[in-house]
């Protein structure tokens, strides 16, 4: 592809790094390797291109961090500094510029889905009877024959009539607790389907939208398609998502996952019960064993996050908001997340970067000028804050010394 050429503005060296990267970043996706750049692990990189590299990829706050970051943990600040200043010419990059379309795609037959084989679509709910009419509606309007739906009904009262009339094979389970991962464990546990798709109970989509998740396992030969959210009608895709790449995210509102994924890196991790980033610690594990992910565009999904209902009934709205000001902040599985795969000083690192902006409300949290203030209020309100973390970091401790995950 002709735009992709090493960056001048970078050593011999790092210019490959930046490049695999960058290939990452635009959709280069090569199906006969497993995706990422490990391969350059352990490479020596100067000072500079790492702010080169940091002021490409990342907003300016980070350029900042690592400078401050950098310096009080007594490294050379003269040399700190003076490559901050050598890489100020870098411009961010921008998704909309080029990336790989993979033309190809629109006009490819997909053998897989001539084979049509068994799909199960598993919805948990809670006390959203009014979508989940929308949901099943638009379900029987799918072009893609073979496949049934599971719904796990945590609602409260439970109407078992309401299931009455839909023109699906569907089986509901009602389950008295009021647990997302349970759900959607149990919905596992009760198929045979080489394919289960995963949905929220509040989202619409279109006709196409399983044969959709179909054709790009098979175009890519991957083990699980991540289909794309967005939450107003008529509003574009996000640029990062326009187009197919290797995904850096599994949403359980909208992914389709090959059996044989959960049979070697074992169900949902019931841990993350009514707190967050449950579905992110199954896709960081399905990458450390072996399984390919790919970002979908193709697969919508119109997400409608309505303000009752499902998990805002269980837990918070973001990872480090959390939902009463007496509660742990961050949630406490954003921690047990970070020091499980990531180590303590990654955790640590996570607590300094995204803490101060959660200070301000989530309503405001695309606000620039607010989030700027929410890192001075931070400082005021230090304390406060140390406590709440000390209650997150002892509670993560406690979940990393046991186990969440049950295996088929």
């Amino acid at each position: 592809m002709p735009f992709m050429k090493p960056d001048p503005s970078f050593s011999t060296g790092a210019a490959d790094m930046e490049l695999s990267y960058r290939a990452f970043r635009l959709g280069c996706i090569n199906t006969d390797s497993k995706p990422g750049i490990n391969w350059w692990l352990g490479q020596k990189t100067e000072l500079e291109d790492e702010y080169r590299f940091i002021r490409k990829y990342f907003h300016f706050s980070r350029v900042l961090f690592a400078l401050f970051y950098r310096i009080i943990t007594l490294n050379n600040p003269l040399k700190e500094i003076k490559a901050f200043h050598r890489s100020k010419k870098i411009k961010r990059f921008n998704h909309r510029e080029v990336y790989n379309e993979h033309n190809e795609y629109i006009e490819f037959k997909s053998k897989l889905l001539s084979e049509a084989p068994q799909v199960t679509v598993i919805i948990p709910t809670l006390n959203r009877y009014e979508y989940l009419k929308d949901v099943l509606a638009d379900l029987t309007k799918q072009d893609y024959p073979n496949f049934n739906v599971i719904v796990v009904d945590q609602s409260t009262p439970y109407r078992a009539e309401f299931y009455a009339g839909f023109k699906l094979d569907m089986k509901v389970i009602h389950q008295a607790e009021k647990a997302l991962w349970r759900a959607r464990n149990t919905a596992i546990r009760n198929t045979d389907a080489d394919y289960l798709l995963f949905y929220d109970d509040d989202s619409r989509i279109e006709t196409d939208w399983i044969s959709q998740h179909i054709k790009c396992i098979d175009y890519f030969k991957s083990d699980i398609s991540s289909g794309v959210s967005i939450s107003k009608v008529g509003a574009s895709v996000p640029e990062n998502y326009r187009y197919f790449r290797w995904s850096d995210q599994l949403d359980t509102g909208n992914v389709m996952i090959h059996r044989s994924v959960f049979h070697k890196t074992g169900l949902f991790d019931r841990q993350f019960e009514g707190q967050r980033m449950g579905d992110g610690e199954f896709g960081l594990r399905s990458y450390l064993q072996g399984f390919r992910n790919v970002s979908n565009p193709k697969a919508q999904r119109l997400h409608l996050k309505v303000g009752g209902g499902g998990l805002r009934e269980m837990g918070s709205w973001d990872a480090f908001r959390p939902k009463s000001i007496f509660a742990p902040r961050p949630v406490p599985s954003v921690l047990y997340l970070y020091r499980k795969y990531h180590g303590t000083r990654a955790a640590c690192n996570a607590i300094a970067l995204n803490l101060p902006p959660s200070v301000i409300p989530y309503k405001f949290k695309n606000n620039r000028k607010l989030l700027v203030l929410g890192s001075f209020l931070t400082i005021f309100l230090l304390p406060f804050i140390i406590i709440q973390v000390g209650r997150s970091w002892r509670i993560a401790s406690r979940m990393l010394k046991k186990s969440g995950i049950e295996y088929l």
